[in-house]
Order: structure tokens, then sequence, then C-alpha cells
């Protein structure tokens, strides 16, 4: 048997949300929209303060990555130096937990934001990857996809001198650098084209592939409500499900510390931490 981490008290008002939430969840299977708030148990940095502020240096946008060299290899060096993090992380409380809720029939769905694949690794069956994942590359010229594992060996290979010294892990996976240091970063093609390899990942600025969005929708619209678990929502992929759920007259909740663009829209919110507040729902079911 798995060991459970000792539950200490907490806050009435917490405490009363919870029971509010547990309730919801009485009434039939939820769809689970999640963001980065639920990893950084994992030991993966969020994008953004409670405040919905940026907590790091603004990311890659879609264009930029595809029109210049140079941001291609400030991203590439720093996604070689932070991979290790990502490829070992392990999934926290707050996945399991809700991989549980998924065999007991409670959470129909999840739709992530997050690219880190820990609600698979947690063993989450139904996952809609709303980003994409960052375990996989793709060419851009073929459409050829690989492992993200594998291009590490190819980065490595061609970078036998490159060294990143220390560094600290960002959001998808990367790590903070100074640019001078990937300044003479080398990027190897795709193999089979030689074509520009790109994470599978919906960068800022890009847009979110249209039958992913409407597998997401679909999912809320068989649900009873939809649980927002770790996300500002100040991007408007996530947004837009909330409003889509509303619009579908479906109740929605959110277990989130700070604030979220959609807490106008939202009928419930618990402001504690994503892990303790889902072992706690997980305990009452």
């Amino acid at each position: 048997m798995p060991e459970t981490r000792p539950i200490s008290p907490i806050p009435r008002q917490i405490e009363q949300g919870i029971e509010r939430l547990s309730t919801l969840l009485e009434r039939g299977p939820v769809a689970l929209l999640s963001g980065a708030g639920l990893s950084t148990a994992s030991g993966i940095p969020a994008y953004r303060d409670r405040h919905g502020q940026w907590q790091h240096s603004q990311p890659i946008q879609h264009q930029d990555f595809l029109r210049s060299e140079a941001v291609r290899q400030r991203y590439w060096a720093r996604s070689f130096a932070g991979w290790a993090s990502m490829a070992l992380a392990s999934p926290a409380a707050g996945h399991r937990a809700l991989t549980r809720m998924e065999e007991r029939g409670i959470v129909s769905a999840v739709v992530t934001q997050n690219v880190d694949g820990l609600h698979q690794k947690a063993g989450s069956r139904s996952v809609i990857e709303l980003h994409g994942g960052i375990d996989r590359v793709l060419c851009l010229a073929c459409g050829e996809r690989f492992p993200r594992a594998s291009v590490q060996h190819w980065l490595a290979a061609a970078n036998p001198e490159f060294t990143a010294g220390a560094t600290r892990p960002a959001p998808d996976g990367d790590a903070q650098l100074p640019d001078a240091a990937a300044a003479d970063f080398r990027i190897p093609g795709c193999p089979s084209c030689n074509g520009t390899l790109k994470p599978d990942v919906v960068f800022f600025g890009d847009s979110v592939p249209r039958e992913r969005v409407a597998a997401a929708k679909q999912s809320i619209d068989a649900a009873r409500a939809l649980l927002v678990v770790g996300s500002s929502l100040m991007v408007y992929s996530g947004f837009r499900l909330v409003d889509h759920a509303r619009q579908r007259g479906l109740l929605v909740a959110a277990i989130n510390q700070g604030v979220t663009r959609a807490d106008h829209l939202l009928d419930l919110k618990v402001e504690a931490d994503c892990g303790e507040v889902l072992e706690r729902l997980l305990g009452r079911t």
C-alpha cells in the first residue's frame, strides 16, 4: 500500500470550501482542467505568481522560433540544460489523487494545459494535452515525430563542449541561461529530411489545434461540472473552456492559490494547495 501523508488541520474557510467541492463531486463525473500549479510540487516552476504576473523571463514566441536561428539556439540550449529535471520529474500527490478519482468514476476526463506528462505518469488514462507534450519533438518539414530523449542525445553529440554551469529550472523543462551561453549552440536537423526540429508543444502566440479544442469541449459537455486545478486561466486556451462550460450551464469550481482570469465566472473557489485539497477530497469520496 502506498504511504499517505498525515493531513494537518486547515482553516475553517478552506474546510468549508472542500465540503462544498465534495458535494459537487457527488452529483456526477466532472471534467478537470489542470494547470502549472498542480506540478509545482513535482519541482516544475509555474509561469505566474499568485497575482497572475510572470515569474520568469518571457517564454519563446511561436513566430520568433520559426523566423530566428538565434531564438532556436536559445531555446534548444535552455532545453538541453533543463531536460533532465523534466524527464526525471515524478507525479505529486495531486496527480495521484486525480488518477484515483478517475478510477472511481469521479473525474471523467483530464484536460491539461501542462506539457510535462505527469498525469500519464501517475496513471490517468483519459488525458487531453491541450498544449501538446514536451516529451515529443516534431519536424516542421516532414512532420515526423521523435522522442525528446533521443533528441537529447543528438544535441549532446552536436555540442560536446557545451557546459551550462549552474542553472535554475524553468516551467517547460528548460533552464534559465544567459543568451551568450547559447550563441554557438548547434542544432541538429531532422534525421529524415534535415528539417527544423521543434518541441511538439503549442508555443505562446500559436493556436491550439482545432481537434484538441473540440475534444476538450466534448469532454466538458459530457460532464456534470468543470473543476479547474492549479491554473490562473490567463491563457485564453484555458479561459475559453471555462466560458464554454458556463454557456452550457455547468457549474465551475476552481482550486488555485491566487487570482484567476475567470474568478467572475466561478461558482466556487478554494484558495489552497492543490495536492492537499485533492487528497482531502479523495478521502471524502
